[in-house]
């Protein structure tokens, strides 16, 4: 299905009309977030646009078909362990139409201090040497009509990238620009290296329709904008950009991607605005760590209930689990297996069943009522973290991390720690 397809089928959508100020769209995307779909139309000739498709649970859970966290987890951790097949279209030319620049694409700037505008949710396909291939969201950006320089995290493009320069060969990409959510979510993952991550959205979705470009790439057939080339060795300044965390990311020197072919849909091309740093972005980007957080947790202690990466840490840093134990240490025992599967994690809070993880009040008034410094909290020395942590130790996000055990003692009277309620 393509994006438009997706978005006929949603019910809070509001139609933006030109004309469109710089920052005219990040405003709206920021508003909006959280509250309605926003659709806007005649972001340049042959082109609309979408954002906020991603930025509730309720959302994400009507693609996945589910109604609860456990069923989401559950179907995206199997996705992630039995991919789907994919099924090759021969005849997508069909469909599309060729642009000659990457400004005749309708990126757009989101801050004030970014360097130039960006594509923030491009699904990238990169080829392995020995034909791996991998789907992963990067940031991308144009420097020529047919050059770009890219954002490569140290993960599963970067070592497809670095064996390709290694081997003195240029690594060839497909980069997906308006795609069905659930794409998205499955290039968003991270499955064991030669796990294809369009295979797991083929999982999700019931099966996905691919093409197949000259340079030997593939991407989802109805992606609204594929852009065929290569990464080179050339570098070139990438940034400033505003991440996760919500703060400016330093200037790094970052692959170029010699771009060959731009293919647009013909009809109906609608591309996809992630607001750096907004709900969607951090529910992608942590989705999938949580649903691995929730199981390793369930494998420490076998009563949880919920898991939430927190909006204050971005949904990335700081994760709150609920749970019921048994004994004294079975809440350390799950934050040190939250540590362990999601390793960017930097703190990581337990509370009982009565708090709510979703509720930040709820939460600070556990630690407030329930924690014992002297016995609940301990930190992990010089481990490593997140590249996103200002604070970390080095570029490798080496860090300090926290556990927090806000959950009730055992040896305590319980009568201490019930939370008044008033009657209905």
């Amino acid at each position: 299905m393509s994006l438009a397809g997706v978005a006929q089928d949603l019910s809070d959508l509001r139609f933006h009309d030109p004309p469109y100020g710089e920052f005219t769209i990040a405003r709206i995307l920021k508003e909006s977030e959280g509250r309605w779909t926003p659709l806007f139309r005649g972001v340049r000739r042959g082109f609309a646009g979408i954002g906020n498709i991603l930025d509730s649970r309720s959302k994400l859970y009507r693609y996945l078909g589910v109604g609860s966290d456990e069923e989401a987890y559950e179907k995206l951790l199997n996705a992630l362990e039995r991919p789907g097949g994919l099924e090759r279209v021969s005849a997508w030319r069909d469909v599309y139409r060729e642009v000659e620049s990457l400004y005749d694409l309708p990126m757009v700037r989101y801050y004030e201090k970014e360097a130039r505008p960006y594509v923030t949710s491009g699904v990238v396909v990169g080829v392995g040497v020995d034909g791996t291939m991998n789907a992963s969201i990067h940031r991308f950006s144009p420097i020529a009509a047919r050059r770009a320089v890219v954002r490569l995290v140290p993960r599963h493009l970067y070592h497809i990238y670095k064996a390709g320069v290694e081997a003195g060969r240029e690594v060839p990409i497909a980069v997906a620009w308006g795609v069905h959510p659930l794409v998205l979510l499955a290039a968003a993952s991270s499955p064991p290296f030669g796990v294809f991550e369009l295979g797991v959205a083929s999982s999700l979705m019931g099966g996905l329709k691919v093409m197949e470009l000259d340079n030997g790439a593939v991407a989802p057939f109805m992606a609204s904008v594929v852009i065929e080339g290569h990464l080179t060795r050339e570098l070139a300044e990438e940034g400033p950009f505003v991440d996760i965390v919500g703060v400016y990311d330093r200037v790094r020197r970052q692959p170029v991607v010699k771009v060959e072919k731009i293919y647009v849909l013909r009809d109906d091309a609608v591309v996809h605005y992630l607001l750096p740093a907004g709900l969607e972005h951090m529910l992608l980007m942590g989705f999938e760590r949580e649903a691995k957080i929730w199981r390793a947790a369930r494998s420490a202690v076998p009563r949880v209930k919920k898991v939430r990466l927190t909006r204050g840490g971005f949904g990335w840093l700081v994760a709150v689990i609920s749970l019921a134990k048994s004994v004294e240490g079975d809440a350390k025992n799950a934050l040190l297996a939250a540590f362990a599967a999601h390793p960017s994690l930097k703190i990581a809070i337990a509370v009982d069943e009565d708090i709510d993880p979703d509720d930040p009040v709820s939460v600070e008034w556990a630690i407030a009522t329930r924690l014992r410094a002297d016995r609940g909290i301990f930190v992990v020395p010089y481990v490593r973290g997140s590249t996103l942590d200002p604070v970390a130790l080095n570029e490798e996000g080496l860090t300090h991390k926290m556990g927090i055990d806000a959950t009730r003692p055992l040896d305590a009277d319980p009568t201490l720690f019930e939370r008044a309620r008033i009657p209905d």
